[in-house]
């Protein structure tokens, strides 16, 4: 496959740093100084299996993944000695081969091998794979009636290995040699994610030599309607979960400072299903906890699509969401953990510290087949608002790595209803660093005659500035944001009299207010939101 460029990659590398939101920061342990440092414990099973995308159908395979301990060991090269553990045993979950695990068995390079053969075994097509997991082969599967993939693999550990073989139809699996799957698998659902994306897996086990190779061949009939996607999987013989707990608690507690990188899995969230639990699974909470109590320096990172709950995120003083951060995602991670630049990102969503603290959990269609939106405006950071629960984090949350002071909130005193107003907002770098930061300005409506949130964001822009230098952003409302959606009249409407603005950096944090008042006028509808600075007219989006 091709290389991406070193152009391509560098930016996908400064997209991690601008996208990744650092939570927390006590006693400002980030940035690490690398020059401080002489060793370093990274922990976690992500930290080498990193999820860089969501599972399912816009899934893609890209040449190389920089791992989270690779970016790391990459910037500590020569400087500090990184110690890696798991503290977590080998889920025993069937992961689909891939370029780190496999090679190719025609061409010898890291991947599989995919063939489409005719009804007698004769080829029609053959073609390299990065990954065991085929959703599509490059050429349309036309008279071909079965698809196989073919890998040499190499055990790291002896054991009893889990093999599995993913699709529908007549399968076959040969270990070295040998078969250890067979039979036949008719489909059973017309659910297109399962048939044309995450076929069920099937498993046999096979007993493994470490370091000594062998071909692993999987076969699968095509039958009309039955799709084409197949998976070779495997799964190391299983772990023990308290020595690897055990070996990752002493691996922090001898180094200066320890990393966890915790996540989600394809299992517990992708395309396809619902997610059953905002917990982080298979005991990675309890990894965490057992890191924090043995090493007081910990940073935890999040390596997940969406909200998880952080029930012991008080405990460890800094935290770092780096959500699905690409295949460049160690090396960009690296460049915030040292301080090469600034975790620019800030939060789409509001974060609980439990689920059971979520004020809007019914998402399920009731007895009668009707999903009922009882909750009307009240969602996201504006239900926790009306609940008056407090969440871990606030929608709009986002910390860099210097201070800001919010001086000064400046709008007009009057607007007519429907037309485009702008609030200017003065903030002064308070830190010792460059910096950047994203301000907010949200709208209430005390004592209004028609339903609304508590606030609502209405426009965001960001500045940056030097250390001590003030720098004010200019955020342009859409004169729309005053006005609400009138039934009878089947169109906009604002009520007049007085609004406030308030501005901050999240929907929980406004020390900033003003007022501005309604004058009756046409109602019209806007064009959008503008953001700029007058200190250096950037114009960036807000991560939210």
């Amino acid at each position: 496959p091709p290389v991406a460029p070193a152009a391509a990659r560098a930016l996908l590398r400064r997209a991690v740093s601008a996208g990744a939101v650092l939570l927390r920061n006590e006693g400002g342990l980030l940035p690490l100084d690398p020059a401080a440092l002489k060793s370093v414990a990274v922990i976690g099973p992500h930290a080498t299996a990193v999820r860089i995308q969501g599972g399912g159908s816009a899934e893609v395979f890209p040449e190389r993944v920089v791992t989270p301990l690779a970016g790391m060991e990459r910037a500590l090269d020569g400087v500090a000695a990184v110690t890696y553990k798991p503290g977590l045993p080998p889920s025993g979950r069937p992961e689909p081969l891939g370029r780190d695990r496999a090679r190719d068995p025609r061409d010898g390079e890291p991947g599989v091998l995919v063939r489409l053969l005719d009804e007698h075994g004769a080829e029609l097509h053959a073609e390299h794979r990065l990954s065991g997991r085929i959703v599509e082969p490059s050429v349309p599967a036309g008279e071909a009636a079965l698809i196989e993939v073919r890998a040499l693999f190499r055990p790291a550990e002896s054991g009893t290995w889990t093999w599995a073989v993913g699709g529908w139809g007549d399968i076959s699996l040969s270990v070295d040699g040998h078969e250890v799957l067979s039979g036949t698998f008719p489909l059973d659902s017309d659910d297109p994610t399962r048939v044309h994306v995450a076929p069920p897996l099937y498993t046999a086990r096979a007993e493994m030599t470490a370091g000594r190779e062998v071909e692993v061949v999987a076969r699968r009939s095509l039958a009309p309607g039955s799709g084409v996607a197949t998976v070779l999987a495997a799964a190391p013989p299983a772990g023990d979960a308290h020595a690897a707990l055990t070996d990752a608690v002493a691996a922090a507690r001898a180094a200066d400072v320890a990393v966890v990188v915790v996540g989600t899995t394809e299992q517990s969230e992708s395309e396809g299903h619902d997610r059953e639990s905002l917990d982080l699974p298979e005991g990675q909470d309890a990894l965490v906890r057992a890191v924090a109590r043995a090493n007081p320096r910990t940073v935890v990172l999040v390596n997940a699509g969406g909200p998880v709950a952080l029930p012991w995120h008080e405990r460890v003083p800094a935290l770092l969401l780096a959500w699905f951060p690409g295949q460049e995602a160690g090396d960009g991670l690296a460049d915030v953990l040292f301080g090469r630049t600034e975790p620019g990102g800030r939060l789409p969503t509001t974060w609980a510290a439990a689920q059971d603290d979520v004020p809007v959990l019914g998402t399920a269609p009731g007895a009668d087949g009707r999903l009922h939106y009882a909750e009307g405006p009240h969602i996201g950071y504006r239900a926790w608002l009306r609940s008056g629960a407090a969440p871990a984090y606030w929608f709009g949350h986002g910390l860099g790595y210097t201070g800001w002071e919010y001086e000064e909130l400046t709008a007009p005193e009057s607007v007519r209803s429907g037309e485009p107003f702008d609030v200017r907002v003065r903030v002064r770098n308070s830190g010792r660093r460059r910096g950047r930061e994203v301000v907010q300005v949200y709208l209430a409506r005390p004592g209004s005659a028609v339903e609304r949130p508590v606030r609502k964001l209405i426009g965001y822009a960001a500045v940056e500035a030097e250390p001590g230098e003030s720098a004010v952003a200019v955020v342009r409302v859409d004169g729309r944001a005053l006005a609400h959606w009138s039934p009878g009249r089947h169109g906009w409407e604002t009520e007049a009299g007085a609004f406030t603005l308030l501005g901050g950096r999240s929907a929980g944090d406004l020390p900033l207010t003003a007022r501005i008042v309604a004058r009756p006028g046409p109602d019209s509808a806007g064009k959008g939101s503008g953001n700029g600075s007058e200190h250096d007219g950037e114009r960036s989006p807000l991560m939210l």
